[in-house]
């Protein structure tokens, strides 16, 4: 099967729309800023992810 090629333009837009995401449902869920001070523009994507799976799963402990 042959390799799909990706732009970089496409890859930057692809982690732009997933950024966006992950702060606005961690906004959603009343987290702005992280322990160390750092706001959530400041973050990058995996650090996004994983406080957002992080504060997900605690919110699940909360209503379980």
């Amino acid at each position: 099967m042959p390799e799909k090629k990706v732009s970089t333009n496409q890859l930057n837009k692809s982690i732009v729309l997933q950024r966006d995401f992950y702060k606005s449902e961690l906004l959603r869920m009343d987290y702005f800023i992280t322990p160390e001070g750092r706001q959530l523009y400041e973050l990058s994507l995996p650090e996004l992810e994983s406080i957002f799976n992080t504060e997900k799963a605690k919110a699940r402990k909360i209503h379980d």
